[in-house]
């Protein structure tokens, strides 16, 4: 069985997260159920994800960063958060109390160090602050871990 875990952006407009979903679902795939999904469970391409692997009916594993880490998201997330970890087979949850970069960066390793493949959901662009999707795939690739970069040719954030 396969670990692939997920690091996107968040906040993805209508259009794009519907072309994210069909890139990540026709990634997920060739496994069935045969995976198991690693995820945050942010707004945006965490989510998506974390939809796919369930929705293939394979296990998926629920990292939080922070104790804090719910009340940092939006608000309009939180049901759809609650609901995907309620169906978390396991929760990783990390020691810190405030929902930091420190706090995200520490996930997306735990993330990396605890999956196979990682697939991210990524503009090619450098983050936007520390712990964001360029660092994670950065830290994945300096330990050769296999990255799979989804993005639609032409879409902006």
């Amino acid at each position: 069985m396969i670990r692939i875990g997920i690091t996107g952006h968040r906040g993805l407009t209508p259009g794009l997260d519907t072309a994210i979903a069909d890139m990540i679902t026709a990634h997920l795939a060739p496994y069935g159920c045969d995976l198991v999904g690693l995820s945050c469970l942010a707004d945006g391409a965490d989510t998506v994800f974390a939809e796919a692997v369930l929705a293939a009916g394979a296990p998926l594993e629920a990292i939080v960063p922070a104790a804090g880490y719910r009340e940092a998201l939006p608000k309009e997330h939180h049901p759809a958060y609650d609901r995907l970890l309620a169906r978390a087979v396991r929760v990783h949850r990390l020691p810190h109390q405030v929902s930091t970069s420190d706090a995200h960066m520490a996930a997306g390793r735990h993330l990396v160090d605890h999956c196979d493949l990682l697939v991210a959901v990524w503009d090619g662009e450098p983050a936007r602050g520390p712990g964001g999707t360029a660092d994670v795939v950065a830290y994945a690739r300096s330990l050769s871990r296999p990255v799979r970069v989804l993005w639609p040719q032409g879409a902006r954030r």
